[in-house]
Parts: structure tokens; C-alpha cells; sequence
């Protein structure tokens, strides 16, 4: 398929006009782009052997970036519309490394990615930050839909310190093409895919249609989800309905030397939070955002300037949470308002011919402000805050012959927060008679953090990286300035104003094969953490203020603080071709993750996800795709103070699609796939050790899940 694109650099901005092309096309388009920009270039969907491509990989192993610096997950649209998640997490939950919070399975998951989430995972479409309140609390739901994506990418390592010391964990980021980047062939291309789960009676439906003529092209999507409350083995969870509907327009001009671009996207939700007094209080939240984002690309004819890039997101989110209140009426209980808006410009230099070798990399400028606004009983938990943020950073890689490449990073940001600081007793157990004293309080901070890495070419296609990282991350403004009762969630936060800079060095290792009948991608992990910021159960419950601490037992009472700590781990995903079939192969896959998490006296970091171990066959063939995995999680043991035990599970799944070839003019379609995809087939009763809801409710029992994806 020949399109009309404007090439791209660095993961999580892809701008290789692939659209929503066969995945083959696919494949070969991100190759190209590849071999044009050798520096940090886009995570490749490359092909894995000459009788398939990355993108018809079984669902739990995992396309591999084999000239990236960092361990980069790609989810591709081929798995998008097998699989058909309705959150982030619900799309990444099952790769090696990572997990998600489930706290509303279906509605409000947020990714965890090595144990570390909300504030230290950035999630970002298209090149800009999502811009709501998801990590400020796991009820709130991310609003993005992975159904209209192009693809998934989870970004760990040094490549991370481009997006900022939020994602000191790593990035979450999500591609489509709503500001398009390319022309198709025939004037219009596109996809619509569509569902049916019977463990929630769940329904769905997606399009997406790109567009253009001359210089110009277009783009529009939209979607709609509904599912009504799942059902586990002990039966139905109550309170876990939902539903989500939004799209996006987009138009841009291409031309020779670049592209620029605008699209409005919207999105709303309705869900239910399940478990525990969100049960009785019927609580239910209906996120809401307005959503602009513009990009572009230029590149001059000549001078030290390869390229100009730019990114410029603006957004306004808001959220009711609403149930029953104490007077026993039904109604609005707390608001969540959040404004925000990001910019960032990379100016990409020409190569430079050095003795050591060629130099290639880029310089970039990031700055950011968001607002953020409660009411109701929220407007107890935050007063409003107002961050901003301003950065530069750069980026540098050295071919130095013989397959080694080495690369350095380094970033500078200069960060302040304003906001109401609340200065509690030090055991946070009220004093009779006496308020919290409230006041006005701005902190400022500037991260600095910096990184290394080689990446050696060795014999049958293996490659191996050594990195290492020193990363500094400010503390957010509800980390500060928390200060009462968040009833969706359970809890009672309380916000220390006199956090510090985290701190983070890291060194990570990692060998990976993607070609040939065996492809292995396998990491090992340490991060010792200076001042950790973590939510502390303190053991005492509270009411809905702070006088309550000590007397109520409706919330649970949260404290951020510091302390040291040590994470270490490993993330390894590996794929055998063992009999060819037809035009493909049937074979194997595995895969294995672990993340430990200790603070320096011994104890355990909180909310941890489990050890886990997985592998089945699979046969892909012919248009024929068919799978079946087994993915065992241990049971959690290495539990903090005040947590419990979390039992393992076994998670039994299989597949069965298939993809036919069809003649547009004939059929006004490409390609059609359907197929029939089960869950949790064994019925087991699965809770993530991760969630804090954990001890309430199971995650959704068996599910059958019939998929009809149709391309043009």
C-alpha cells in the first residue's frame, strides 16, 4: 500500500502515515521508518520470519523493538480488534511487566508498569499527555479508548526522560491518527470493528475512516461501549455497569517538507464503582472531556536543522461523582474540574561525521500548566491547585561501528505548585477542639535527571542493551496538598506539603531476537528509590472530616510519605516456530514477569503486582489464527502492613479467528476477521493483588467474546 506520509522519530510519535493500513503494509511502513532515522527511531513492527509479521502475534507475546534503547511493549491494531479492550489497562494488563489497577474493571483501569502507577506513568495520546485526573485517584477512569488506536506503546527506560519525570516509570503511549499523516491510495481508508462478551453482556462498536485528495487530508472516528454488571464465580458484581461513547475529527495539510495538523476529540462515560459502601451508595462516575491537539513537522532543504517537530494539547475534563448521600438522597456528591495544556518543540540535528563514529540526536523544549478544581465532598480532599512546568532536554546517539550504538539523555525541568497545605498532628489523630491550621503554600523544584545505554549487535540476530538512569521526580500537587475524604476510592488522604524530590537510579539489561523461528525479548531490572513517595495506611478509619479519625470506620486513612526503597525484576516473553503449516507456522510461547518491592527496613511495598508464569500453543496459518494460553499469578505473599494475602489464580484462555482477503471493489472492504476469543475459562476467582479493592471484588468470571473486524 503506497501513502503519503510524513516520516517520524522517537516511540510514541510515529508519524509514518500508517493509518489504519493491512498489517502487513504496516510492518513494512515502520521498518522503513526505521532505517531512515537510526536515532531512537519509532519501535518497529517489524517482520518476525518470512511467513508472518509482528502483528499476528499471539495476543500475550509481544512484538519486539530490537533498536531501541529501552524495553518497548507494542500492541498493535491487529491485537486492538482481537482483543477489543475497553481500558488501557484492560489492553496492557496481561504483557510481561505489566499489570493494571482494575478498580473498575472494564471502566477504570490505569496501566501499572513494574509495580509503579498513576503518577509515575505518564499516558499520552499522540504525542501529548492525556490531561485528567485519572492518577489522582483509582476510581477515576483514563479517558481514551483503545478501540480507534493504531497502536499501543509502553516506553521504559532512559527513553521516558523525553516526556518528563512523570514518567519516571514509564509512558503509556497510544497512536491513531487523528491528526492525520497521510494520504491514502485510494483517496479512503479504514476500519470498523465490532463485539459481543457474554460475561457482562457487553456491546461495541468502532470506525474509524481516513481521507484526502491533493495536500489535504482527513480524519473522523467514533465509538460506543455499554456492558452491564459481570458476572464472577460467585456471582454478579454489582454495581460494575458502563458505558463510553466519543470520536474525533482531524484535518492537515501534507506537503514535501513536512506536515501540520489540528483534530477536536470528545469523550464521555457513565460507570458504576463496585465494591464495598460504593455498592450501597449506588457511587457512579461520568467523565467528560473537550479535547485539541495539534502537530507538526518540518524539514529544512539545509543548515545543521534535520527536522522541526512540535506537539500542542489542550483540554477541559471534568467529573461528577454521584450516589447516595448521608441525608439519604440520591445526587452529586463531589467534582473533579481539571484544565490543562502542554506544548513541546524537538529540533533534530544533521548527523555529524565524528572520529568515534556518526552523531545523531535531537534538542527539546517542554512546557506545561494545569488547574485543577474539586466541590463538593471533594472539595474537602483538594483545594484548587495550580502546577506548572518547564523543561529542556536532550538527546544524543553515537553509531560507533561494529553494531555497538551508545546513547545519552539528560533533562532539566523547573516545576512549581501552588496550593492549600494542611498541617495535621504528627500521629494524624485529631485533638479535641482543635482544627487542622490551612494555608497558602507554593513549593518549587527542579528535576534533573540524566542516562546511558549500549546496544550491541551479537551473532543469530541477538541484540543486547545496558542502560543506566538517575532520575528526579517532583512531588504532584495532590501528593502536597491532600488533606480529607474520597469516598469513591474509601480513603481518607492526607498530603504532606514538605515532600522532597524523588529520586531514582537505575540499571537495566536486556537481550532480545526478533527474527527467525525463536524471538526473545527478556529484561532484568534494579531501581533503588531515594524518598519513595507512597500512600501509607496509618490504621486508623475516618468519617468524611478530619475529626472523625480514630471514631468512624467508613474510610480508610491515607498518609504520603518517604522512604527508601529497592525495586528489582525481570520481564521475559519468548515465541518457538516449531511445525510449519500451510504459509505459517504452529508453535509455542511463554512468558514470565516479577517485581519485588522492599523499603530498606525489610518491609514490602504496598500493593504489589504477583509473580506470574505463562505459555501455550498457537497456529497462524492460511488467514487462520488460533491460540490457546494458560497465564498462572502466584499467590501474593510479600504484602505490607495492614494488606492481606492475595490467593493465585489460573487464567485459561483460547482463540480462534480468521482473515479473509476481499476484493474492494467488489466487496468495498480489504479484509474481513472474525473469531471467537475466551476468558477465565476455568471460572477462577482472580483478584489483583494490586487493587485496592481487592478484598471486595473479583475480577469478571468466564467470558466468551465474539469479534468482526472489517478493513477498507
Amino acid at each position: 500500500m503506497r501513502v503519503v506520509r510524513a516520516k517520524g522519530w522517537l516511540a510514541g510519535t510515529v508519524l509514518t502515515g500508517v493509518g489504519l493500513a493491512a498489517p502487513g503494509a504496516l510492518a513494512q511502513q515502520a521498518a522503513v521508518a526505521l532505517s531512515e532515522l537510526s536515532v531512537t527511531s519509532p519501535s518497529p513492527i517489524v517482520p518476525l520470519n518470512g511467513s508472518g509479521t509482528a502483528s499476528s502475534l499471539p495476543t500475550g507475546v509481544l512484538p519486539v523493538a530490537i533498536n531501541t534503547f529501552s524495553p518497548v511493549t507494542v500492541v498493535t491494531a491487529d491485537q486492538i480488534a482481537r482483543d477489543q479492550p475497553r481500558t488501557l489497562g484492560d489492553a496492557l494488563a496481561d504483557r510481561p511487566g505489566l499489570s493494571a489497577s482494575t478498580y473498575a474493571p472494564g471502566a477504570a483501569s490505569r496501566p501499572i508498569i513494574r509495580g509503579l502507577d498513576n503518577n509515575r506513568v505518564r499516558i499520552q495520546e499522540n504525542g501529548v499527555g492525556i490531561q485528567d485526573v485519572s492518577e489522582l485517584g483509582e476510581d477515576h477512569g483514563v479517558p481514551v479508548n483503545p478501540l480507534v488506536a493504531n497502536r499501543i506503546e509502553v516506553i521504559r527506560g532512559p527513553a521516558s526522560l523525553r516526556f518528563g519525570s512523570q514518567a519516571i516509570g514509564g509512558v503509556v503511549s497510544v497512536d491513531n491518527n487523528r491528526v492525520p499523516t497521510f494520504i491514502p491510495e485510494r483517496g479512503i481508508s479504514g476500519s470498523a470493528t465490532t463485539g459481543y462478551s457474554t460475561v457482562d453482556n457487553g456491546r461495541l462498536g468502532a470506525v474509524a475512516v481516513d481521507a484526502g485528495a491533493g495536500n489535504v487530508a482527513v480524519h473522523a472516528d467514533g465509538f460506543k461501549t455499554a456492558a452491564d454488571s459481570y458476572g464472577t464465580p460467585l456471582g454478579i458484581q454489582r454495581n460494575s455497569a458502563n458505558e463510553s461513547q466519543g470520536g474525533a475529527v482531524g484535518m492537515s495539510f501534507i506537503g514535501d517538507r513536512g506536515f501540520v495538523g489540528l483534530s477536536y476529540s470528545h469523550y464521555d462515560a457513565l460507570y458504576q464503582i463496585p465494591g464495598g459502601e460504593a455498592v450501597e451508595s449506588r457511587t457512579r462516575l461520568d467523565p467528560r472531556q473537550d479535547r485539541l491537539l495539534a502537530r507538526g513537522e518540518f524539514r529544512p532543504l539545509d543548515g545543521p536543522i534535520a527536522a522541526i517537530r512540535f506537539w500542542v494539547g489542550g483540554s477541559v475534563y471534568r467529573h461528577d461523582e454521584t450516589g447516595i448521600g448521608e441525608d439519604g438522597r440520591d445526587g452529586i456528591q463531589a467534582t473533579f474540574k481539571n484544565r490543562e495544556a502542554e506544548a513541546r518543540v524537538e529540533f533534530q540535528h544533521v548527523p555529524v561525521f565524528t572520529a568515534l563514529g556518526t552523531l545523531t540526536g535531537a534538542l527539546g523544549v517542554q512546557a506545561g500548566r494545569r488547574t485543577l478544581g474539586t466541590a463538593g465532598e471533594a472539595g474537602g480532599l483538594l483545594a484548587p491547585t495550580d502546577s506548572r512546568s518547564n523543561a529542556v532536554y536532550l538527546f544524543e546517539e553515537l553509531n560507533v561501528g561494529n553494531g555497538l550504538r551508545l546513547q545519552g539523555a539528560g533533562r532539566i525541568e523547573g516545576d512549581r505548585s501552588t496550593g492549600t497545605a494542611t498541617l495535621f498532628p504528627g500521629d494524624f489523630v485529631p485533638v479535641d477542639g482543635e482544627d487542622p491550621l490551612s494555608y497558602g503554600r507554593r513549593r518549587r523544584f527542579a528535576p534533573k535527571s540524566i542516562s546511558f545505554g549500549a546496544l550491541q549487535d551479537l551473532p543469530y540476530g541477538f541484540v543486547a542493551s545496558l542502560n543506566g538512569s538517575f532520575v528526579e521526580r517532583a512531588p504532584t500537587a495532590f501528593e502536597l496538598y491532600s488533606r480529607g475524604s474520597h469516598d469513591a476510592t474509601g480513603t481518607f488522604e492526607i498530603g504532606s506539603a514538605d515532600l522532597k524530590k524523588e529520586r531514582a537510579r537505575t540499571i537495566e539489561a536486556s537481550i532480545r531476537r526478533a527474527e527467525g523461528p525463536f524471538r526473545l525479548d527478556a529484561t532484568g531490572y534494579v531501581t533503588r528509590y531515594t524518598g519513595f513517595i507512597y500512600k501509607r495506611d496509618t490504621g486508623l478509619r475516618c468519617g468524611d472530616d478530619f475529626a472523625s479519625c480514630g471514631s468512624d470506620d467508613e474510610l480508610q486513612q491515607i498518609v504520603y510519605a518517604q522512604r527508601n526503597a529497592t525495586f528489582y525484576g525481570a520481564e521475559i516473553g519468548a515465541q518457538l516456530d516449531l511445525l510449519p503449516v500451510g504459509n505459517g507456522w504452529a508453535g509455542l510461547d511463554a512468558q514470565y514477569d516479577f517485581v519485588r518491592a522492599q523499603f530498606d527496613d525489610g518491609s514490602y511495598v504496598p500493593r504489589i503486582p504477583p509473580h506470574r508464569v505463562g505459555g501455550g500453543v498457537f497456529v497462524r496459518a492460511d488467514g487462520w489464527f488460533a491460540r490457546v494460553n494458560l497465564l498462572h499469578a502466584f499467590a501474593h505473599t510479600e504484602i505490607a502492613p495492614l494488606e492481606t494475602v492475595t490467593p493465585g489464580f489460573d487464567d485459561l484462555r483460547a482463540e480462534v479467528s480468521y482473515t479473509k482477503p476481499l476484493d474492494p471493489v467488489l466487496y468495498g472492504a480489504t479484509e474481513v476477521t472474525l473469531g471467537l476469543q475466551g476468558r477465565n475459562l476455568l471460572d477462577d476467582q482472580i483478584r489483583n493483588s494490586a487493587s485496592f479493592k481487592k478484598d471486595e471484588i473479583l475480577l469478571p468470571g468466564r467470558n466468551v467474546r465474539l469479534f468482526l473486524t472489517a478493513r477498507f
